[in-house]
């Protein structure tokens, strides 16, 4: 009896232990106390969804995910996965787990016990009591969705919440909602291959600046760009070759804007999904052919891609066989291009625009259009005042009006106005599609019917006596010699204009003597070329001003190019001039922005450079509505970009090459993201065997300053050393150095950023939209770097060659760094100095074409 007893409670607890390490039950749900191992599966209650872990490879070992599927679909058909960047690559005894705790958290673990995945949305409260705890499950429901419950039924975390490359029914892909105060959007981020669940390169989600339109992007490259949203609410649709009938509806309310879809009874699986090639696709599965089918997708067409038809080009979607088309006023500005099928350079305005003239300009009603992109966004007009909002601005080339309430609403008239400054991009004509609307095009010569009858309202203009045709042809050729006679005086005076303003020695801390435009090769541009290219330098053209001037995009000889217009008579400006045209010309850098030509007429002095599309680094790392394009591995190249970019100025280059006003506002960006240093007005040249030199006018920008310079008028390669370590902790912190706010109860961020440093909470720094991407020894080798060039001590400062070895390598033994100029005495004293007197306002090319 003893015995039997003894064998019935080891066979109890032999019971127990197989049921800690057996896989659970195949139910809906996970609750605390029963984790999933590989093998088992959580099934929703139809069974159309499984939970568990899988392998996409045939590899040994494979890599092993957790994530949901299609229960009921022969072809495995993953729609999410935890944890896409933490793949396990051990999955032997003891295997890995996914667990519900008393904190209410999922937490997934590997064998040997390490947190791969977990939903970390409790913040590490104290775990619920046992008896409080029951009821806490993890329920997989039908619709795919897991979410982790409390005990009184509450949704405390869902997976919905955090797609990966699948968009399901009744899910909310949210273009804006409250978060933590932060109006924020959800993406769906593709797959980087067909067997490699990480995260891809491409994106879909809502414009974090607008919330008004959606996106797919090509890693910070829009690929794909929907109409903004003009209000309607529900659109229906039957997909070709599919029984389904498929709802997609917008809800707006004041906390929250999403895009949701639901299907009609009986339809099929169906799905939307971003392929890792880019392709946002609707695919319905197949049970005949077994295979999911695809019912439609993004781009339908080649000219659907973003910009596709470059400037003032459309895509018109109404036609069989969609192609690209220049809007009313416009045509091809390349007609050799455009005929073989090339239409990125976009098309020009037939007739100049005539606004502030008596003649003035009037809009073109162009219905059924996706509005481009890159417009202003001014809320709360009525139809009349979004008119009058572009009407009276001669910047303003086109507008769009919507009531976004039309729809019914409970939240009365919510308006929304469009205006564009700019270029208009990535224009479609969508017909009687949902998201199509009226786009009002400025044109010329247009009455106020928006009719073309001034072109042809004086037949004087076209039939002319014989008499008259004849004296004026005459005249012309006469006026026509005598142009080209001055013409050419006139380029010879400004040639040698440009030789004594080249060949000068400007100030005491100039370029040195001998500098003549002989010795440089690069195109004389003429003036009247550029009035031509600016629209004689109009508002609509401007993307920068600063104290020495203007800069405008225009189209020269083919080509995008950012001409800066110097200030008429200003002494600053000719030095200016001269100090960019001697060096730029001379240098040829990846990192440092290409001077393509020059203009000297008059007192008008302009610079020709190429044109980098996103613009200065403050214009998107200081914008929080844009600061997310920035992620780390992009701010990591952007540090290691200037770097290189000084290094190349202090010793590769022939001339040794001190900037003086290195600054976030004087980096700009290429297409893809990459630094350019620019504005080398300040810039200084020293010979051979110089290693400082000394100036009565200390210009640049305050904060930036080395100490030595900014007091004492000292300056050598050190100065641009200490500017790059201001710069390197703004990168990183995503904080301007001259904010006047005091960070985290510090006076300013060198103070700050050494304090962390000197904690060891380098982590603390990283600014929050990078939190996601940022490596922690990245971080710390970068603060590290940047405190070291912020020495007080010149001597102290490394060589960039050392820094550039240290940021490529990622050098993990640095020497410590003394204490920031800005600890001691004499730099308090620095800070009392009033330097407007002295300093010169740099110009940038800021982008002023805000959304």
């Amino acid at each position: 009896m003893a015995w039997s007893g003894i064998r019935y409670g080891y066979g109890t607890v032999l019971l127990l232990l197989l049921l800690l390490v057996k896989p659970c039950a195949s139910d809906d749900r996970l609750v605390p106390g029963k984790p999933l191992f590989p093998g088992a599966t959580i099934v929703s209650g139809s069974g159309s969804f499984a939970l568990g872990f899988f392998s996409l490879t045939k590899s040994t070992p494979a890599n092993l995910y957790l994530g949901i599927w299609y229960n009921n679909v022969p072809r495995l058909t993953v729609v999410w996965v935890a944890n896409r960047e933490t793949p396990i690559t051990n999955s032997t005894s003891p295997p890995p787990a996914l667990s519900l705790t008393n904190t209410s958290d999922l937490v997934l673990s590997d064998a040997s016990g390490r947190v791969l995945w977990t939903t970390n949305v409790t913040g590490g409260v104290s775990p619920l009591p046992t008896a409080a705890a029951i009821g806490l499950a993890a329920v997989l429901l039908d619709t795919g969705n897991l979410a982790v419950r409390s005990p009184n039924g509450t949704t405390l975390w869902q997976s919905f919440e955090h797609p990966s490359d699948t968009f399901l029914p009744g899910m909310k892909i949210r273009m804006k909602y409250k978060h933590n105060g932060e109006r924020r959007g959800e993406r769906v981020v593709s797959w980087k291959g067909p067997d490699d669940p990480s995260p891809g390169s491409f994106a879909y989600g809502a414009d974090p600046v607008t919330f008004l339109q959606m996106f797919v992007w090509n890693g910070t490259r829009p690929a794909l760009r929907s109409a903004p949203w003009t209000g309607f609410m529900v659109d229906g649709q039957y997909p070709a070759n599919s029984s389904a009938y498929i709802y997609v509806a917008i809800v707006n309310t004041e906390e929250d804007t999403y895009i949701s879809y639901s299907l009609s009874d009986g339809a099929a699986h169906t799905r939307y999904v971003l392929t890792y090639s880019g392709e946002y696709q609707l695919q319905s599965w197949n049970g005949s052919s077994s295979a999911w089918a695809v019912l439609g997708k993004w781009p339908t067409w080649e000219c659907n891609r973003y910009a596709h038809c470059g400037p003032y080009g459309y895509c018109d979607s109404t036609m069989a066989a969609p192609t690209c088309r220049c809007l009313d006023g416009f045509e091809p500005a390349n007609s050799d291009e455009w005929s073989s099928g090339r239409f990125s350079r976009g098309c020009r305005q037939k007739e100049a625009l005539r606004c502030g003239d008596g003649d003035g300009d009037g809009f073109l009603a162009l219905p059924g259009m996706k509005s481009p992109d890159k417009f202003v966004l001014v809320p709360n007009r009525t139809a009349g005042e979004c008119a009058a909002e572009c009407a009276k601005n001669c910047s303003c080339v086109a507008y769009a009006y919507a009531n976004l309430s039309s729809s019914g609403s409970s939240k009365g008239d919510v308006t929304r106005c469009l205006v564009w400054a700019g270029e208009l991009i990535d224009t479609e004509k969508m017909g009687d599609m949902a998201g199509g609307e009226t786009l009002y095009l400025r044109s010329a010569g247009l009455d106020d019917t928006g009719s073309r009858s001034r072109a042809n309202t004086h037949a004087m203009k076209i039939v002319l006596p014989t008499v008259l045709v004849s004296s004026t042809v005459i005249l012309a050729g006469t006026i026509l010699a005598c142009f080209k006679l001055q013409a050419r005086k006139r380029n010879r005076e400004d040639h040698r204009k440009l030789e004594l303003i080249l060949g000068g020695t400007g100030t005491s801390d100039g370029l040195g003597e001998g500098n003549t435009a002989q010795d440089f090769e690069f195109p004389f541009v003429r003036f009247e070329d550029i009035v031509v290219a600016t629209d004689n330098f109009s508002e609509a053209c401007k993307i920068g001003q600063g104290g020495f001037g203007k800069v405008y995009k225009a189209m020269l000889s083919g080509k995008e190019v950012a001409i800066k217009r110097l200030s008429k008579d200003s002494e600053q400006g000719t030095n200016e001039f001269r100090n960019e045209v001697v060096l730029i010309a001379r240098l040829q850098h990846r990192n440092l922005v290409r001077l393509l030509g020059c203009s000297v007429q008059g007192d008008e002095k302009t610079l020709i450079y190429e044109y980098l599309p996103n613009k200065s680094l403050d214009a998107t790392l200081f914008d929080n509505s844009r600061k997310m394009l920035l992620d780390w591995p992009i701010r990591f190249n952007i540090v290691k970009g200037v770097a290189r970019g000084l290094l190349y100025l202090h010793q590769d280059s022939r001339l040794t090459i001190i900037h003086r006003d290195l600054k976030a506002a004087n980096v700009l960006l290429d297409g893809e993201m990459r630094p350019k240093i620019a504005d080398f007005g300040m810039a200084r040249i020293f010979s051979d065997n110089q290693t400082k030199a000394n100036t009565r006018r200390v210009a640049g920008t305050y904060g930036y300053m080395a100490p030595e310079y900014a007091m004492e008028g000292i300056f050598s390669i050190k100065s641009d050393v200490y500017s790059f370590g201001v710069l390197l902790v703004e990168i990183v912190t995503g904080v301007r150095r001259s904010s006047i706010d005091d960070i985290m109860g510090f006076p300013n961020l060198i103070i700050y950023a050494w304090n962390m440093w000197k904690e060891g909470k380098t982590g603390h720094l990283a600014d929050s939209s990078i939190m996601d991407t940022c490596l922690p020894d990245e971080i710390l080798l970068c603060i590290q770097v940047a405190l070291l060039c912020l020495q007080e001590n010149p001597d102290d400062r490394p060589h960039m060659s050392y820094v550039v070895l240290s940021l490529e390598n990622r050098s993990t033994t640095l020497p410590k760094p003394n204490q920031p100029a800005y600890f001691t005495q004499r730099s308090t004293e620095m800070e009392q100095i009033i330097y407007n007197k002295n300093s010169v306002n740099t110009l940038t090319l800021t982008n002023i074409e805000a959304r």
